[in-house]
């Protein structure tokens, strides 16, 4: 079958000047107790433009969390560049970054747990609290400013995360698999409050995911990895309009293809990698219906 009109390569560059930079990098961890490495990415090149949500897929331990952290500083690369708004990468408040876990601090109150990186910035009292029932009101949780995380929900706890990671105002916000924990329900909620939240502030989003649902319900454009070491297998370009909460967008036939696309396309990836448990089992479940 031959590719849909949704799914193209993008150019190296652009007319505009990418917000993120990456050129050539390549990345070891080494391993307790032995003298081999783990290559995790291998030769990584890819540019993310401004004001752009690009998702990040691939199989399992392909390097997207590894990517994604090296984009915030928290890793460096060992060969290759990274630059962020033409600069190396570097934690600070330009950067937002929302973990798969919701790491708030339980002795805090909502409203404490979002004021906290303003306060490690030595912002006025009185602009804080204004800043955050601003967010937790963009978040809908102004009514729970003075809650503690113990009386919150999985999904109120995520929102608090990532009311935290956006008070700030970061130009770029990095996000870990942040609804991975969430059930389905809450998971598809989440979703929709992040597509209005990135309308509104127009932040470059870099989004990792296991769920290619997700990644074209959400993206401008989805990065898919090859598996470990991770390299830059496609770039694609999700072609459905925005804003996507007003129509049914699962139900588009682009929505479908670029889906099927992407998940055969892991799924072959997967089946054909050595280091994979699945190694080769749709040969092998082939060979065996072939003999009965």
């Amino acid at each position: 079958m031959s590719s849909p009109s949704t799914i193209k390569s993008l150019p190296a560059s652009g007319a505009e000047e990418p917000a993120i930079t990456i050129r050539n990098i390549t990345k070891m961890f080494k391993r307790h107790k032995s003298h081999e490495g783990i290559l995790a990415l291998h030769d990584v090149s890819l540019d993310i433009g401004k004001n752009k949500f690009v998702s990040l897929v691939g199989p399992s331990g392909c390097g997207k969390t590894t990517l994604l952290r090296m984009l915030n500083g928290l890793i460096r690369p060992d060969e290759g560049e990274i630059l962020v708004n033409g600069q190396p990468p570097a934690p600070g408040p330009h950067m937002g970054f929302v973990f798969q876990s919701f790491r708030l601090l339980p002795w805090r109150t909502v409203h404490e747990n979002v004021a906290y990186p303003l306060q490690l910035n030595g912002m006025d009292k009185a602009e804080i609290h204004e800043r955050v029932m601003r967010y937790l009101d963009m978040v809908g949780l102004r009514k729970f400013a003075e809650s503690y995380p113990t009386e919150l929900s999985g999904g109120m706890k995520q929102r608090v995360a990532l009311a935290r990671a956006l008070v700030a105002e970061p130009d770029i916000l990095l996000m870990d698999e942040p609804f991975a924990a969430l059930d389905a329900q809450t998971r598809e909620f989440m979703q929709f409050e992040l597509m209005k939240i990135w309308h509104q502030r127009k932040a470059v989003v870099v989004f990792v995911t296991h769920s290619v649902d997700e990644a074209v319900l959400l993206s401008d454009e989805i990065v898919m990895l090859r598996p470990r070491p991770g390299q830059v297998s496609e770039i694609l370009t999700v072609d459905l309009p925005h804003p996507r909460w007003d129509y049914d967008a699962r139900a588009r036939p682009e929505f479908v293809e670029l889906r099927r696309h992407l998940w055969e396309s892991i799924k072959e990836m997967v089946a054909a990698d050595p280091q994979s448990e699945f190694f080769n089992r749709e040969g092998k479940t082939e060979r065996s219906a072939a003999e009965d």
